[in-house]
C-alpha cells in the first residue's frame, strides 16, 4: 500500500496500523493484510496542495473521502481522470468549505456517488442542468455558498433526495421540471434572485420535509397544492412578495411555519393555531387582519404576529398551552387590556405587545414569569404605576415601558435586577426621584427617563452606564455629577460663554466644543485638560492646556441630554438639552443610527463621543518632556512614565503573534495605594509596519468607546514611532484557556510579589456557566447594541479574561471589524483568526457578518463542556466536527469532561453542549444569533442555580 504519512506528516505513522491512523476507517477482518481503507476523514488540516488529492486517488477501496475545510483552489490534473482509481467505487466526497472553482462537470467521472457536499466554494457555472445529470445514483447534493449563477437546474438524477441551491445567484422562475422529482425530501433554494410565482404542482412531493424559498423575489399565492404534502414539517418562505390568503390546511402537517415579511392578507383562521404538532408560527411583517385565535397548540413554543393589522383583545388563553417561549404581538391595533393570564406562560423568554392600542395598568402577574428577559409595552395607553413585584424578573435584560401614560414612582427595585440592561421609561406621567439604587445597578448600559415629571438630584450613575442616558424633559436639580471625565458638545449650536464653573470639575480630563458659536474663554483647570475649540473664531484658550484634535467628523446629535434647574453650572446641563434633537434620540431596539452621526456616551458621569470609532486613526495629545503621545478614556491614576517603566522581562505574562503582554503595578497618584494594569505592546523592528499599525489602531478606536462590563476596559493608549501600548484593567485569573487546558500561574496577593505556578483546580460548572454568560453578555452588546455592529473576528477562550470573582471579559480586538451597516456582510481582503476557532466562510468566501462570532463562542461553549481544545477533535479533525458527531450519535453524555460529567448538572450540561453544535454549523444563516444564545445560556443558568441552592440546603441538613 502507498505510504500516506507523507499527505499528513508526523500524525500518520508507518510504525503503527494504517488503520488506526487519525482519521481512517478500515473494513475487512482477519490478519492485517486483509484489511482495507474505506474511508478518510482530513478535515479543517490546512491542506492545499493537488498532490494530496492525487495521491488519494490511488485508493481503489475508498467509500468515502471528505476534505472539507482547506484551501483546495485545484484538484490537480489527476482528477477526474482514469487514473484516479477511486472514481469507481467512491459513495460519499465532501469537499466544503475550499476555494474550488472547478467546472462541476469535472465530477461527473464519479458513477457511484452517492452524497456530495461542495458548499462554500467558488463554482461559478451559468448552467446546472447537464452537469447533474451525469450522477445517476446522486441522493445528496449541496451546492449552497457559490456563485452560482442561470436557472434551476431540471436535469437530475432521479434518486436525488436532498437539494441544496441557497446562497448561489440563481435566477429566473422555479420550473415545473422540478417537480418531476418526487423522491426529494429536502428542496432548499434559499437566498437566491429566484421571481416569478411558485407552481402549484407540490401534490408530486410525496416525501418532501423541508422546502425553503426564503430571501428571493417570489410574488403571488402560496401554493395551495402544499396542503397535500403530508409529510412537510418545515415550510420557511419569508423576504419575499407572496400576496393572498395563507392556505387553510397548510398547518395540518407542517410544524414550523415561517411567512414573515410578505405581503399576505385576510384573516387567521380560527383553529390555525391549534393545530396539533405546530411548534413555530412566524407571520411578522405582513397585511393580516382580524382576531388573534384564542386557542393555541400545546406543543407551539414561537409565536410571531408583529406588524400587521390584527385587532380585538389579546385572548386570556393565548398561554393555555403553557409552551410559549416567544410572544410578539407588537405593531398591530390591539385594544384592551393586558390579559394577567400571560402569567401562565411560565417559559416566555420574550414579550413584546408595543405599538398598539393596549389600555389599563401594567399586570402585576407579569413579575411571575421568571424566565423573562425581554418585555416590550412601549407606545401604548398603559396607565397607574409599575408594578413593584418587577423585582422578581431576575431574567430580564431589556424593559421598555416608554410612551404610555404611567405614573407614581420608579420602583427602587427595579435597578437590583441583576441582568438589566435597557431601562426606557420616557414619556410617561411618573413622578418622585430617580432612586439612589440606581448607583448599585450591575448591568445597566442604557437608561431613558426623560419627559416624565422627575424631581430631586441626579444620583450617582452606574459604572455600567455607557450606551445612553436621558434624563431630559423633567424638574431635577442639583450639579453635574462631580466625576465627570469627558464632556463633548462638539457640532452644535452653542453661543454665549462657556461657565466658569466648568472649572472645579476635578476630574475632567477632555473637553471639545468645537465648531460651536461660543465666545470669551475657556476656564482655568487645577489639572491638565484636553481641550478642542475649534471652529469657535470668538472663543480663546488662555489655560496652557492643549488642544486635542480629535474631532473630525460632524456629531449630529447629543443622546447624553439633561434639563436642570438651580444648578451650579446649570448652563452646561441646559445648552446639551437644547441640541438635543428629540426624535434623533439613539434607541438600541430600532433602527441603526446612520454613519457618520455621532454618538456620545456616559459612563459613570464620564461622556465620550464615539467619533473615533469611524476614523481610521487615533489623534494623540502629547506629552511634554518625550516623544511619547498618550490618549486618556478613563480618568487615570498612573502617569505614563510607570507605565514604560513596568516593561521588564520579569513582568511579562504572555506573548502573541503582535507583542507582548506585561502585568505593571504603580503609584496611585492620588491616594499612594498600589495599583497594576495589563499593558499590550505592539512590537516592531524600526518603524511600525502597516499591519500593526492596522492592528492598533482597530482595538483602541473600538475599545475606546465601549462600555460594557464583559468587555475589557481599555484605559489609555501610549505611542510612539517605535512602539505602541494599550493599557487595561489587570484581570487577576487571566484566560479562560490557562483555566481549561494547563497549569495556572497563581499570582501573590500583593500586586510586586513574584508569580508562582500551581496546579490548576478544575472550574465546576456553575463557574463555567458563569463564564459563558457573561462572554455571551459581551458579544451581544457588540452585535445587537453597537451601531454600526461590531465583529471580533478572534473568539476563542484566551481571548476571554477573568477576573477577580470569574466574570468574564472580552478582550483582543485587533482584528475586531465594524460592519458598514448592520446586516451587512464585510468583505475581508486577508485571512484571519485562529485555528480551530474560525468559520468556514471567513476562511474562504472573504464574506462575514456577527455569524463567525457566534462559531467562534460556540466553539469556547464545546471547550466548557468538554474540557478539550478546539482543534483536538480526533478523527474528525476539529472539536466542532467532533462535537457534531456525539451530538448526531446520542453519546453527548460521553463527551462531556469527566471534572463535571457526574456533578448533577447533566440537562444544563448538554443543552449548553448542543447550543455549542448549533452555533458552530456550517451555514451562518443556520448558527443563532449572540441574542438568542445568551437567552438559551440565562435558562441554563436559573436551573443551574437552583440546582446549587438544592444542593447547599442538602449539605446543610447534612450537618
Amino acid at each position: 500500500m502507498m505510504n500516506l504519512s507523507s499527505i499528513v506528516g508526523e500524525s500518520w505513522s508507518s510504525n503503527t496500523n494504517f488503520c488506526d491512523w487519525t482519521g481512517v476507517a478500515c473494513s475487512g477482518s482477519g490478519s492485517s493484510s486483509s484489511l482495507v481503507v474505506t474511508s478518510i476523514t482530513l478535515s479543517s488540516c490546512g491542506i492545499s496542495n493537488p498532490s494530496t488529492f492525487a495521491s488519494l486517488c490511488l485508493l481503489d477501496t475508498l467509500l468515502s473521502l471528505d476534505l472539507s475545510r482547506n484551501n483546495f483552489s485545484n484538484l490537480g490534473d489527476k482528477f477526474p481522470t482514469t487514473s484516479c482509481r477511486m472514481k469507481e467505487g467512491l459513495l460519499s466526497l465532501n469537499l466544503s468549505s475550499n476555494l474550488l472553482s472547478h467546472s462541476l462537470s469535472d465530477f461527473s467521472g464519479l458513477p457511484q456517488l452517492e452524497v456530495l457536499d461542495l458548499s462554500f466554494n467558488l463554482f461559478a457555472d451559468g448552467s446546472l442542468s447537464s452537469d447533474l445529470g451525469s450522477f445517476p445514483k446522486l441522493r445528496s447534493l449541496n451546492l449552497s455558498s457559490n456563485k452560482l449563477n442561470g436557472d434551476v437546474p431540471v436535469s437530475m438524477p432521479s434518486s436525488l433526495e436532498e437539494l441544496v441551491l441557497s446562497g448561489n445567484q440563481l435566477n429566473g422562475t422555479i420550473p415545473l421540471g422540478v417537480f418531476k422529482y418526487g423522491n426529494l425530501t429536502l428542496l432548499d433554494l434559499s437566498q437566491n434572485h429566484l421571481t416569478g410565482t411558485v407552481p402549484d404542482k407540490f401534490m408530486s412531493f410525496s416525501q418532501l420535509e423541508t422546502l425553503l424559498l426564503s430571501g428571493n423575489r417570489l410574488s403571488g399565492r402560496i401554493p395551495e397544492s402544499l396542503q397535500s404534502v403530508m409529510t412537510l414539517y418545515r415550510f420557511a418562505a419569508h423576504q419575499n412578495n407572496f400576496t393572498g390568503a395563507i392556505p387553510s390546511s397548510i398547518a395540518n402537517h407542517v410544524r414550523m411555519l415561517d411567512l414573515s415579511y410578505n405581503n399576505l392578507s385576510g384573516k387567521i383562521s380560527p383553529d390555525f393555531l391549534s393545530r396539533m404538532g405546530l411548534q413555530t408560527f412566524d407571520l411578522t411583517s405582513n397585511m393580516l387582519e382580524g382576531a388573534i385565535p384564542s386557542h393555541l397548540s400545546q406543543s407551539l413554543y414561537r409565536l410571531r404576529l408583529g406588524g400587521n393589522r390584527l385587532s380585538g383583545n389579546i385572548p386570556r388563553s393565548i398561554c393555555d398551552g403553557r409552551g410559549l417561549t416567544y410572544l410578539e404581538l407588537d405593531g398591530n391595533q390591539l385594544t384592551g387590556n393586558i390579559p394577567a393570564e400571560l402569567s401562565k406562560c411560565k417559559r416566555l423568554s420574550l414579550l413584546s405587545l408595543a405599538s398598539n392600542k393596549l389600555q389599563g395598568p401594567v399586570p402585576a402577574a407579569i413579575s411571575s414569569l421568571e424566565m423573562l428577559a425581554v418585555l416590550k409595552l412601549q407606545d401604548n395607553s398603559l396607565s397607574g404605576p409599575i408594578p413593584n413585584m418587577f423585582s422578581n424578573l431576575r431574567m430580564l435584560s431589556t424593559m421598555n415601558l416608554s410612551h404610555n401614560s404611567l405614573t407614581g414612582f420608579i420602583p427602587s427595585a427595579v435597578f437590583e435586577l441583576p441582568q438589566l440592561s435597557t431601562l426606557d421609561l420616557q414619556a410617561n406621567n411618573i413622578n418622585g426621584i430617580i432612586p439612589i439604587s440606581i448607583s448599585s445597578s450591575m448591568s445597566l448600559i442604557e437608561l431613558n427617563l426623560g419627559y416624565n415629571a422627575l424631581s430631586g438630584t441626579i444620583p450617582t450613575m452606574p459604572t455600567t452606564l455607557s450606551t445612553s442616558l436621558n434624563l431630559s424633559h423633567n424638574r431635577l436639580s442639583g450639579s453635574i455629577p462631580s466625576d465627570l471625565s469627558f464632556l463633548d458638545l462638539s457640532y452644535n449650536n452653542l453661543y454665549g460663554e462657556v461657565p466658569s464653573s466648568l472649572g472645579s470639575l476635578q476630574s475632567l480630563a477632555q473637553l471639545v466644543l468645537s465648531y460651536n458659536y461660543l465666545s470669551g474663554s475657556v476656564p482655568r483647570f487645577r489639572q491638565n485638560v484636553g481641550i478642542d475649540i475649534d471652529g469657535n473664531p470668538d472663543l480663546v484658550n488662555h489655560t496652557g492646556n492643549s488642544n486635542n484634535h480629535t474631532h473630525k467628523r460632524r456629531t449630529d446629535n447629543v443622546v447624553v441630554t439633561f434639563v436642570t434647574v438651580g444648578a451650579l453650572v446649570g448652563l452646561c446641563f441646559l445648552v446639551i438639552a437644547m441640541v438635543s434633537y428629540p426624535n434623533r434620540t439613539y434607541r438600541i431596539e430600532s433602527e441603526s443610527m446612520p454613519t457618520g452621526d455621532g454618538v456620545s456616551q456616559i459612563n459613570s458621569g464620564h461622556f465620550i463621543t464615539m467619533n473615533c470609532i469611524r476614523t481610521s486613526a487615533i489623534m494623540f495629545k502629547k506629552e511634554r518632556q518625550d516623544d511619547w503621545r498618550i490618549t486618556a478614556f478613563q480618568a487615570l491614576n498612573f502617569e505614563a512614565a510607570d507605565i514604560r517603566q513596568g516593561l521588564t522581562e520579569e513582568n511579562l505574562v504572555g506573548s502573541g503573534g503582535s507583542g507582548h503582554v506585561y502585568r505593571v503595578t504603580y503609584n496611585n497618584r492620588h491616594n499612594n495605594s498600589t495599583g497594576v494594569v495589563a499593558v499590550k505592546q505592539i512590537r516592531s523592528v524600526g518603524s511600525l509596519n502597516e499591519e500593526l499599525e492596522r492592528e492598533f489602531e482597530s482595538e483602541a478606536s473600538i475599545l475606546c468607546n465601549i462600555r460594557h462590563n464583559n468587555i475589557v476596559r481599555l484605559l489609555c493608549c501610549l505611542s510612539s514611532t517605535e512602539c505602541k501600548l494599550l493599557v487595561y484593567d489587570y484581570m487577576d485569573n487571566g484566560s479562560l484557556d490557562r483555566w481549561l487546558h494547563g497549569d495556572y500561574i497563581l499570582r501573590a496577593a500583593h500586586p510586586t510579589a513574584r508569580a508562582r505556578p500551581v496546579q490548576r483546580v478544575p472550574l465546576d460548572w456553575p463557574t463555567r456557566l458563569i463564564v459563558a454568560v457573561g462572554a455571551a453578555q459581551g458579544l451581544c452588546y457588540m452585535h445587537h447594541n453597537c451601531s454600526p455592529p461590531i465583529i471580533h473576528r478572534d473568539v476563542k477562550t484566551s481571548n476571554i479574561l477573568l477576573d477577580s470573582e470569574f466574570r468574564a471579559k472580552v478582550a483582543d480586538f485587533g482584528l475586531a471589524r465594524m460592519l458598514v451597516q448592520a446586516g451587512e456582510p464585510n468583505t475581508m481582503t486577508w485571512v484571519v483568526g485562529s485555528f480551530g476557532y474560525m468559520a468556514p466562510e471567513y476562511a474562504y468566501t472573504r464574506k462575514v457578518n456577527e455569524k463567525v462570532d457566534v462559531f467562534g463562542f460556540g466553539v469556547v461553549l464545546l471547550e466548557l463542556t468538554t474540557g478539550k481544545k478546539a482543534n483536538d477533535g480526533g478523527e474528525h479533525g476539529s472539536l466542532a466536527e467532533w462535537a457534531g458527531y456525539h451530538c448526531r450519535s446520542g453519546s453527548i453524555l460521553d463527551a462531556t469532561d469527566i471534572c463535571i460529567r457526574y456533578a448533577g448538572y447533566t440537562d444544563e450540561i448538554e443543552a449548553v453542549f448542543r447550543l455549542g453544535v448549533k452555533c458552530t454549523g456550517s451555514s451562518p444563516p443556520s448558527r443563532p444569533t449572540m441574542e438568542e444564545v445568551l437567552q438559551i445560556l440565562l435558562k441554563c443558568s436559573v436551573q443551574t442555580l437552583r440546582k446549587s441552592r438544592l444542593e447547599c440546603v442538602h449539605e446543610y441538613e447534612a450537618e
